[in-house]
């Protein structure tokens, strides 16, 4: 009986686990500690980690990293893979982030950019960290993909940082995915001191006039997702699954005919594919790769691309209210990064910290939702130059 005990103990996970696993494991359990008692971004955080853990125990079989080095043998993968070597296909595909896309499209009012265009400069702004990011990573030896991909966190935006680095880097998905996750989650901490360092407390008592927001039309929001596929598209083709389903999302909600297909891109859809989404890319966080001296590195540059796009906006902000005379709070400006609404509700909170009563919800709902079409932008620029 010992016998039998020893050998099953011998052929076990457990004779199998490495120092490796053993800090995977510990790093996908404060994940979901951060998850599920801090709050932190739980609907992609808490599966993402749980894909970690699911990844990094060893002889599971679920997913196979190795299928996926060079070209695809769908035989192979079909025949020897586990559960996740499936689902992961999606991802490898760019199945899944453009699917979420089209749910946060069908989640999404367009309205405030449209009633203030001039929106789209902050949204712009906000893009500034990329660059940054860009130029800092090529200049600390990451090759132009693996810079690219990394710079994209500071879209702050998981599908398109996702979407991206699957084309470009996807040895490197699973830390990028989670820096790009844990700081979109953490927009509550790292952006209000960057607000109040760029700001006077005079700009942020900036009381903007509701009675001014120009009423949009309904032909208006039909028309601008088509409009805007059109021109992106036709300028970024590499850019088309993320913006063409952003937009069919939109269209969903805004047409008024296809009521159920819009409640179902906003909620059962967007589900299931989250789900799937976060399992797979937190299972490509093998420790053997994951522990790697570059992981810090793009935990370094990740933090740093969001902290200047949030400074790139702000940036924007104070220009535009210098130029209307002060009748435009800058704080509407960090809203430009693409994590709606969080990033507008910041802006509203700091404004109201300043001046109680101070109400930019709507006004920085504008720029909010111009950086998710600047990150998608920003995506297919550097899909275009760095993809080959």
């Amino acid at each position: 009986m010992l016998e039998a005990f020893f050998k099953m103990m011998s052929e076990s996970g457990f004779a199998a686990m490495t120092w490796q696993s053993g800090v995977m494991i510990a790093i996908a359990g404060i994940l979901l500690y951060l998850a599920i008692a801090k709050g932190f971004e739980p609907l992609l955080l808490l599966p993402i980690s749980f894909g970690m853990l699911l990844t990094n125990l060893p002889l599971g079989g679920l997913m196979h990293m190795e299928f996926y080095a060079s070209t695809i043998d769908f035989g192979q993968v079909l025949h020897e893979g586990g559960l996740l070597d499936i689902l992961y296909l999606g991802v490898k595909f760019g199945i899944y982030p453009s699917l979420i896309f089209m749910g946060i499209g069908a989640m999404t009012d367009f309205g405030p950019l449209i009633a203030r265009p001039s929106s789209l400069l902050m949204g712009a702004g906000a893009q500034f960290g990329i660059a940054v990011a860009l130029v800092t990573a090529s200049v600390l030896g990451f090759t132009g993909p693996q810079a690219a991909s990394i710079a994209i966190i500071g879209g702050a935006d998981g599908p398109t940082a996702i979407f991206l680095t699957n084309q470009l880097a996807p040895e490197l998905l699973g830390p990028i995915a989670v820096a790009a996750y844990s700081y979109m989650a953490l927009i509550p901490l790292i952006q209000p001191p960057i607000m109040r360092l760029m700001t006077t407390k005079k700009e942020r008592e900036i009381r903007m006039d509701q009675s001014k927001i120009r009423p949009v039309s309904k032909l208006e929001k039909i028309c601008f997702p088509v409009i805007v596929t059109i021109l992106c598209v036709l300028l970024l083709p590499a850019v088309a699954p993320l913006i063409g389903m952003l937009m069919l999302g939109n269209l969903f909600r805004e047409c008024g005919v296809v009521e159920r297909l819009s409640d179902t891109a906003q909620n059962a859809l967007i589900n299931i594919v989250t789900i799937f989404l976060g399992l797979t890319v937190g299972a490509t966080s093998v420790g053997e790769t994951f522990l790697a001296p570059e992981t810090l590195k793009i935990i370094g540059l990740g933090l740093a691309a969001f902290a200047f796009s949030t400074v790139g906006g702000l940036i924007i902000g104070k220009v535009m209210s210098w130029l209307s005379g002060g009748k435009i709070n800058p704080l509407i400006g960090s809203a430009g990064v693409s994590a709606v609404p969080m990033a507008a509700r910041v802006s509203q909170v700091e404004g109201a910290k300043a001046s109680p009563g101070n109400f930019l919800l709507m006004f920085a709902m504008g720029p909010n939702v111009a950086g998710v079409i600047g990150s998608a932008v920003a995506a297919g620029i550097l899909l275009s130059y760095f993809g080959g």
